[in-house]
């Protein structure tokens, strides 16, 4: 089970990946302005793809070109989406800043919705704690019973990821459109077939595949040659995350918002290929995972993470260290559920990079 994958703590020492030894605690004021800061930054993102679709830069998001056309009419046709997470950088003495947005398979979920709020009740009970997330997953999916092709709906993740976390990331949200009315089958990618003669997705049965969610990046797909019958056959195969979350889920994004809203108060400067007037700044591939070929340069210092990410290109944005408490540095994991703010889940790193080391730990809004 991937929770008992440790995490590593100050020194490279193990460390539980859920830690409740400590916590967090917002009050409720801070709960509020956070909240507006995430929709606010959701709506910017929604006009960012809409300038990139409009524009054709899909150059600057390294898709490939046998896909704008199919990304372009995902846009275009608003197919539906359901959920994603901001990272944030915040201490407590000014707005949030966005670090990146994980917008088409962002994990952790299960920690922050249910794991996170039996702590709470278990601990401390009168207690609040900013978290929907069970309740907005379930009223999404219901909002989307007439947008979907059928009431029938297959949950997918990659049978090679050996940690178990996306199976479980996907497992709990089957679990979530059960509860909404669905008909849910769970079934790895690789096991999803392709019928030559009929021109359709099937599943092991050879029953017809209608609506996919899938926690596998689009990225990865567009690199597949299965992946060529996922474009051609939208939307009679719908997928979510839709096709157009691959432009989100690009940290090119991070550039196009700074150009969109220059000085805005949620957004750190960052620049396509080059640092610009940036001294101290962080470089991060535009389709990087886990904190992989990260390079921190400011005067002094020069950090760098390993990885096979960065063929794609680099975006350059200026470095702000997270704050650090008791020598680790939490970055704050946001949720947005269709179009809402619906939760916090915090991962603290013992480095200035958050990896696949990180622990999450729960937060509480104290009542009194």
């Amino acid at each position: 089970m991937c929770f008992n994958t440790p995490g590593r703590g100050i020194g490279g020492v193990a460390r539980p990946y859920w830690d409740e030894s400590v916590h967090y605690t917002f009050s409720m004021d801070e709960v509020l302005a956070l909240e507006a800061d995430v929709e606010v930054l959701h709506s910017m993102c929604l006009e960012a793809v809409d300038h990139v679709v409009t524009a054709g830069r899909f150059r600057d998001f390294a898709i490939p070109e046998f896909a704008w056309e199919a990304v372009a009419a995902s846009w275009k046709r608003s197919d539906p989406h359901v959920y994603g997470r901001f990272d944030l950088r915040y201490d407590g003495n000014g707005p949030a800043k966005l670090l990146e947005y994980n917008a088409d398979t962002p994990t952790t979920l299960l920690e922050a919705s249910i794991l996170q709020w039996y702590w709470l009740q278990d601990t401390h009970p009168g207690d609040d704690q900013w978290n929907s997330l069970h309740e907005q997953l379930v009223e999404r999916w219901r909002a989307l019973k007439n947008r979907l092709p059928s009431g029938e709906v297959y949950f997918t993740w990659s049978a090679g990821d050996t940690t178990g976390e996306d199976h479980v990331t996907v497992s709990y949200l089957q679990e979530t459109a059960a509860e909404a009315g669905f008909d849910t089958i769970g079934l790895a990618i690789e096991d999803i077939g392709w019928d030559v003669t009929l021109d359709r997705f099937t599943d092991l049965e050879e029953a017809t595949i209608s609506t996919v969610f899938k926690l596998y990046p689009w990225e990865w797909i567009f690199n597949d040659d299965f992946g060529k019958h996922v474009l051609r056959n939208l939307p009679e195969t719908l997928w979510i995350e839709p096709l157009w979350k691959c432009i989100l889920s690009n940290k090119a994004l991070l550039a196009v918002l700074w150009e969109m809203h220059p000085g805005h108060p949620n957004l750190l400067p960052a620049f396509l290929d080059q640092p610009g007037l940036l001294t101290e700044y962080v470089r991060k591939p535009r389709l990087g995972r886990e904190g992989a070929n990260i390079s921190i340069v400011a005067p002094g210092m020069e950090h760098r993470t390993g990885g096979v990410y960065g063929e794609e290109g680099y975006v350059y944005q200026l470095f702000a260290p997270l704050p650090e408490f008791d020598g680790y540095r939490p970055v704050l994991g946001a949720w947005i559920v269709g179009d809402s703010a619906a939760g916090l889940g915090i991962r603290e790193s013992a480095g200035l990079v958050t990896d696949d080391g990180a622990a999450f730990v729960p937060h509480r809004i104290p009542q009194s």
